[in-house]
């Protein structure tokens, strides 16, 4: 586990597309490699993505080490994308950008947030089951098998 790290958070822009792109596919790169399937926010275009949705980047220095992606869908409060580069895993980047997407889910009205991953990150699954989440779909969405989580957001006191 890395060193705490010096960054901030700050909303994206679309400046920023071309960074979070790279973040993004250094993030998810080694899912490639294991089952031959390119990870759903790989294929994303985040200039659009950015300009749609609340996006936020952890800055550490001058680089994105971290990109958060939330919004609202029928199902609830998605954390629909945390990315944290290869580099900057263990540093706190990671804890800091789910706790700004709980602390948004709850300011937007919500008691709770979901997510999807891959059935093949398991070492994700294992990570949101340690901070609260817990399976409730197993989905197979654009050729990819999901696992849908949500963890409840107790009110803030």
């Amino acid at each position: 586990m890395g060193a705490p790290a010096d960054f901030h958070v700050r909303p994206a822009t679309l400046d920023d597309a071309e960074a979070v792109t790279a973040c993004v596919e250094a993030a998810y790169r080694h899912y490639v490699e294991r089952n031959g399937k390119i990870p759903a926010p790989m294929q994303d275009d985040y200039s659009q993505v950015i300009a749609e949705h609340d996006v936020s980047v952890a800055v550490l220095g001058v680089e994105i080490a971290g990109v958060l992606v939330v919004r609202e869908t029928e199902e609830g409060f998605l954390l629909d994308n945390v990315a944290v580069r290869p580099g900057c895993q263990g540093t706190g980047v990671g804890r800091r950008l789910l706790q700004l997407a709980e602390d948004k889910a709850r300011a937007s009205g919500h008691d709770s947030i979901y997510l999807y991953t891959q059935e093949i990150m398991v070492e994700n699954q294992a990570l949101y089951q340690r901070i609260g989440y817990a399976e409730y779909a197993r989905r197979h969405e654009v050729g990819l098998d999901r696992i849908y989580m949500r963890k409840p957001l107790p009110p803030v006191r």
